[in-house]
């Protein structure tokens, strides 16, 4: 590492005010704050040193994603092995590489196109490049179906940089998260491209793996939350629901994957498990209401592990951005996101997935939970001073 260290040094003084490479400086210092950690101090004002930086927390958060992104790379070559039929005929190598191509294609169009928009505007407005699409860029792809069109992918990641994130200030000034708003603008501008039953499984062969299903004239595959929102009953177990053999968006299938993850985040200190934990208990309340009233065909705990509830639960309404700060606040505002997510799925069966929006929508009401917290405790330290 010293070698790499000698090597950026003897090459920085280029990226620098009027060096040959000084157009590209805000590229040298992003890459080079990623591998290694600042040496400069802040040098007056009161701030808060601490031993990990924001790339390091975004780079855990990565760290986080994989067990749901490996996962889901094996989930699409099974789906499509499954659907083919040949699902016995095929190794444990086949199915996951064959994932693994499907997939990386919309990683790198996320990274490509979003962290392209992120170095131009850095160097245009002639600052460091912000990490906050290290994270992003990987959910993304993570929460769209398989069959999602890559330009279409491109559009989103392009409208969520610009328009959730860049227009308010960059990272850390964001209103909503920016994943959701890229999925947003994918379920509203292309909803035949998020929904209904041809979009979840990988049709069409790579490389020479997996099964071209588009000869198929009569195949279709339904997410288990799309049966239901169709009134059917779905057929998957609930063995499959946990473990993550269903068709569904490609990281978000698998609760022992996010699982895995939710572990990682608490253990570091990442995210907030009063957040975190505020969101099932909310599903769990507003599911078992819906069930005692029968206005469910599925126990309420089978809400907690369809569609992208847990995923939205550890990795996007504990986003530390956009997400209530004030410790009380975590609890109303993960309570409120659980509840709403469930109410939208029951009551709207034309979209049975309802995170999304609980998430986008509690995001605008995130400060006001907070305001009302701290004007409630200011409150509460005036009465026990004036009653002294």
């Amino acid at each position: 590492m010293s070698a790499l260290r000698n090597y950026l040094n003897k090459i920085k003084p280029a990226f620098e005010k009027d060096g040959k490479l000084h157009a590209f400086r805000s590229i040298f210092e992003g890459f080079e704050t990623f591998l290694y950690v600042p040496n400069t101090t802040a040098k007056s004002g009161a701030n808060i040193h601490d031993a990990i930086d924001s790339k390091r927390i975004m780079s855990i958060v990565v760290i986080a994603l994989m067990p749901a992104m490996l996962f889901g790379m094996y989930n699409v070559g099974y789906q499509n092995y499954l659907a083919a039929g040949t699902l016995s005929e095929a190794g444990f190598f086949s199915i996951f590489f064959y994932g693994f191509l499907a997939v990386l294609p919309k990683i790198l169009v996320s990274y490509i196109v979003g962290l392209g928009i992120e170095f131009a505007w850095a160097q245009w407005k002639g600052e460091e490049i912000q990490e906050g699409y290290l994270v992003s860029g990987i959910i993304i792809p993570l929460i769209v179906p398989v069959n999602c069109p890559l330009w279409i992918l491109a559009l989103a990641c392009a409208f969520a940089v610009i328009f959730a994130k860049e227009i308010f200030g960059g990272t850390g000034m964001n209103i909503f998260n920016v994943a959701l708003v890229a999925r947003a603008f994918l379920f509203f501008s292309y909803p035949q491209k998020m929904s209904g039953d041809t979009v979840w499984v990988a049709s069409d062969k790579i490389f020479g793996l997996g099964n071209d299903l588009n000869t198929v004239d009569t195949f279709t595959q339904a997410t288990p939350l799309g049966q239901i929102g169709a009134g059917a009953t779905p057929d998957a177990s609930v063995c499959d629901m946990i473990t993550g053999f269903i068709p569904g968006s490609i990281g978000e299938t698998s609760i022992i994957a996010i699982a895995l993850g939710a572990i990682i985040l608490l253990w570091t200190g990442i995210a907030s498990w009063k957040t975190m934990l505020s969101v099932f208990v909310g599903g769990v309340v507003m599911g078992l209401i819906f069930q005692a009233t029968g206005q469910t065909p599925i126990p309420f705990y089978e809400h907690l592990i369809l569609g992208g509830f847990a995923f939205g639960a550890v990795f996007m309404a504990t986003d530390p951005v956009t997400s209530a700060r004030t410790e009380t606040g975590k609890y109303f505002y993960g309570f409120i996101i659980g509840a709403l997510a469930i109410i939208i799925r029951v009551m709207n069966p034309g979209y049975p997935e309802g995170m999304m929006l609980a998430i986008l929508f509690m995001n605008m009401f995130a400060p006001l939970i907070d305001y009302c917290v701290v004007q409630r405790n200011i409150s509460k330290r005036a009465k026990r001073l004036t009653s002294k």
